[in-house]
């Protein structure tokens, strides 16, 4: 029985994944995304190794969606570019949010570094992540959502949000 394989995928620079299967249909391969303009890649800017995307297995037909655009490289262990800017960006609105302390802002800002990855430090993240989230109302606790809903560990968004 043979064994299936990881095609490679083609992602923008914001984390929309264009094609994940790109040397087995290299027809819907494109210089720039279509969603918002940014370039496309296909390999880790830190390593070369390849994007991995759709996992082919032989005789099996796969019907569905897309899988997310991965977060790290699973060979070097670096963030994507998608994934380093949209921590950036929370980062950065931690840091702007009047109605918290300095002391708290700067909290926020560490734990996203901890809310990212499945670790020992996630729960202690999530934690401090969720009760500065309380004082800082629907709104801010929204855009921070929006941000990092696609960079947050599986165990963090289940810690933070539920479900």
């Amino acid at each position: 029985m043979s064994t299936g394989y990881y095609d490679v995928a083609q992602i923008c620079l914001n984390g929309h994944v264009v094609n994940d299967s790109v040397r087995r249909f290299p027809e819907f391969n494109k210089k720039f995304c279509e969603k918002c303009g940014a370039r496309t890649i296909v390999e880790c800017p830190n390593c070369r190794a390849s994007i991995q995307g759709y996992y082919h297995v032989p005789g099996v037909i796969g019907v569905g969606s897309q899988e997310p655009a991965p977060a790290f490289c699973y060979e070097c262990g670096n963030p994507y570019p998608w994934t380093e800017t949209q921590i950036q960006a929370a980062k950065e609105l931690a840091l702007e949010l009047e109605d918290l302390g300095l002391d708290d802002r700067k909290m926020l800002a560490k734990s996203i570094d901890d809310i990212v990855k499945d670790s020992p430090r996630t729960t202690l993240g999530a934690t401090r992540f969720k009760k500065i989230m309380a004082k800082v109302g629907k709104e801010g606790a929204a855009a921070f959502k929006e941000i990092l809903i696609g960079v947050v560990s599986e165990g963090a968004k289940k810690m933070i949000w539920g479900k």
